[in-house]
């Protein structure tokens, strides 16, 4: 992977996420904010009581294409995990809200999606 690339990465942005439709299995894109955490990719969203749609697909089919469009515009293959278990979903969903001004901390970590990225190469 070329170093710009990895670099640009490590760095909170908006993208966008491929996946793979679980019931089409059509490609689907969304836009949606990459986090870093001590070198650690993920993705969150905000709190809402129904599960994404965009999780849902991960779960069923794990790779995934991040399209980088900032300064560095590049598509990464990735492959994606949900996080369920609360001592791993703590620090960072922590990350997320303190990213994104929030106190409701508690809430995200009910209803806030949330996987890790391992990108190919």
């Amino acid at each position: 992977m070329d170093r710009s690339v990895a670099d640009a990465l490590h760095r909170s942005q908006v993208i966008d996420l491929t996946t793979t439709g679980r019931r089409t299995g059509e490609p689907r894109r969304v836009e949606i904010f990459l986090h870093e955490l001590d070198g650690q990719l993920f993705i969150s969203g905000m709190p809402s009581p129904r599960k994404r749609a965009w999780l849902r697909n991960v779960e069923a089919d794990p790779h995934v294409v991040v399209h980088l469009k900032g300064g560095v515009q590049a598509d990464v293959a990735a492959l994606a995990r949900a996080v369920d278990d609360p001592q791993e979903r703590r620090p960072l969903i922590e990350a997320a809200a303190a990213r994104w001004g929030r106190t409701d901390v508690d809430l995200m970590m009910e209803q806030s999606p949330l996987i890790v990225l391992a990108p190919a190469g």
